[in-house]
Formats: C-alpha cells, sequence, structure tokens
C-alpha cells in the first residue's frame, strides 16, 4: 500500500512507525484484535488456552474514567461494569510495554452533565450534544472539562512512547450514544472540537485517528483521520465471510490510501473469504463475550489465529 503519514504533523516517532507498519502490511496480512472487557483480560487468556496464540492488538475501554459516573443509585449491571473497568490505562500500559502489541481504546462516554445509569446511551440522558457548539453554554464547558480529563489518560501513553489508535465517538451514525443523537452536523463538529483540541492545545501526537462514523453523512475532513472503520454485527447464525460489500462502500466512501479496519465484529472474519474477495482488512477487534465465545467456535478461533494471513502477537513489528 502507498505510504501513509499521520495526519498529525507532529506525530511522535512511534505513531508514525505504527502507521508505516499498518501500511507495510495492508493488503498482504490482517491483524488480529480482541476487545477486552475487564482487567484481567479473560478474553485474551481464553484466546491462548484454545489457539496457543494471543492477538497483536487489544483493545481497551475508558468508560470509568468518565468524570460525570452515576451514583451508588445505579442499577448493578451499571455499576459492576464501572468497577470492573477501572485501571484500564494501567492495564494498557502493561500489556503494551510486555508484548509490544497495538493498543486501540474506545470511550463509552457517561453524558457530560445529568444522566442516569448508562448515560452514554441517549435514551438515559437529556445531555444536548447540540449545545456543545454554542460558547458559553454549561454543555461546552463540561464537554471540554471532560475531554481534559481523558487527555491526562491519553498522557500516560504518550510519556511511555506508546501509540494509541485512538476511536473517538464511535458509531456516531446511530441515535443509541448522546454523540450521535444530534444528527451528523453535530457528531462530525464534536469530532473536529476533540481533534482540535487534542492535537493543538493537549499536543497529544501519540494518537492515529480512527474515524468510526460509518456513514458518508458522518464523515469528518480527511485531514483528521488516519484510518475508518465500520463495527459491523452479524446474527449468531449469519456467516461472517468477507463483509467485502461494506470493504468496497468504505473504500469509496473516504479519501483513496486511508486504511480500511473492522474495529468492532461480532464473528471472526473469514480470512480465506477476504484475501479471495480482495476485502484484506487491515485489523479486526472482536467484541468481547458473548461475542468471543457463543458467536465464535473454537474451530473458527484456532482457523484464524493459525491463518498465514493473520498477524498475532510474535509477528514481527518495528
Amino acid at each position: 500500500m502507498t505510504h501513509q503519514i499521520p495526519v498529525n504533523p507532529h506525530a511522535t516517532p512511534e505513531a508514525a512507525a505504527l502507521l508505516r507498519y499498518l501500511c507495510q502490511t495492508a493488503g498482504t496480512k490482517i491483524i488480529a484484535g480482541q476487545h477486552t472487557q475487564t482487567n484481567p483480560m479473560e478474553e485474551v487468556a481464553y484466546l491462548k488456552e484454545v489457539t496457543g496464540r494471543t492477538p497483536k492488538l487489544c483493545g481497551f475501554e475508558l468508560l470509568s474514567y468518565s468524570p460525570n459516573l452515576p451514583d451508588d443509585t445505579a442499577s448493578e449491571p451499571c455499576l459492576t461494569e464501572i468497577r470492573e473497568n477501572r485501571g484500564t490505562v494501567d492495564t494498557a500500559l502493561r500489556w503494551a510495554k510486555e508484548t509490544n502489541g497495538i493498543v486501540t481504546l474506545s470511550f463509552h462516554w457517561f453524558s457530560p452533565i445529568g444522566g442516569k445509569d448508562k448515560s452514554f446511551y441517549a435514551e438515559n440522558t437529556d445531555f444536548d450534544a447540540k449545545q456543545i457548539l454554542h460558547p458559553g453554554t454549561p454543555e461546552r464547558a463540561a464537554f471540554f472539562h471532560d475531554l481534559d480529563a481523558i487527555a491526562v489518560q491519553l498522557k500516560r501513553f504518550q510519556a511511555e512512547n506508546i501509540p494509541v489508535l485512538w476511536r473517538p465517538f464511535h458509531e456516531s451514525d446511530g441515535t443509541w450514544f448522546w454523540w450521535g443523537a444530534k444528527g451528523p452536523v453535530v457528531a462530525k463538529e464534536l469530532y473536529l472540537l476533540m481533534y482540535d483540541y487534542y492535537t493543538n492545545r493537549h499536543a497529544l501526537n501519540n494518537l492515529l485517528w480512527v474515524w468510526n462514523g460509518q456513514s458518508s453523512s458522518f464523515l469528518v475532513d480527511s485531514s483528521q483521520y488516519d484510518i475508518a472503520s465500520l463495527d459491523l454485527y452479524v446474527e449468531k447464525e449469519e456467516t461472517y465471510g468477507s463483509r467485502y460489500e461494506q470493504y468496497v462502500a468504505l473504500r469509496n466512501m473516504v479519501s483513496s490510501g486511508k486504511l480500511l479496519a473492522i474495529s468492532e465484529c461480532s464473528n471472526l472474519p473469514d480470512m480465506n473469504a477476504m484475501f479471495r474477495d480482495n476485502a484484506v482488512w487491515s485489523f479486526f477487534g472482536l467484541w468481547y463475550a458473548p461475542y468471543l465465545g457463543e458467536y465464535t467456535s473454537n474451530d473458527a478461533l484456532l482457523s484464524v489465529y493459525h491463518s498465514e494471513g493473520a498477524l498475532v502477537r510474535g509477528d514481527y513489528q518495528p
């Protein structure tokens, strides 16, 4: 693939090297990725037990770092999710240093003001993201307050010279998260506000920016993202295949030369089908339980993790 340089002109050497690696492997190899739900990283242990191998890319969640977390009157599933996600930055830092693996971060952002229970869901908050666009509003102040708090955590990776695939405002084309509930104009502006603030104010130069808007109407300018990705879920009984149609649609949607990835998936892609169909995604990230387990057979795990086309932990990375 043609060499691609980070959209951030001040990207760290490590971030630039990671993007070069992704470009070098694009079209010939697919990086195996796995999202983790809790600090023990049971998903990675399960993959090791079944396949003898572990992923080269791991996804970690920042939801417990939201400044506006609910109090202890929230539902038990919500409180459990917060408890089990505390300290994920420590886990991600340790894993990256021990394995030289690739870190990707997601952020189920509890609404900066108000809300109840899992307030990253629009149905659980009356937080109006449109108000962030208006100077002087409480919503805008809270938005940047939370950005500052998360920047503290992202800077911990920069201090350790660890690049991060940063995927903010994921699935913004849907109405289920507060950042997408007000439509594409607002969603795109939120992304651009964060990009500018993190790049120019906080100098977070270790981030490679992953756009996950999923629809052309939510597409931001090509100067603000390095990788375009889709979250692709199918029914448990449905064969995942190569996701060729979605690959072509995304390729036609985004700027020429951008890397394409499956940032979340419910089933493991068919490695043979991806190469057969010339839908060779840069990487995939299997979501955690029940998708790892109920949706994926051990035979499928073995097939992918022992495929010649898959890059797993231990495979060469400059």
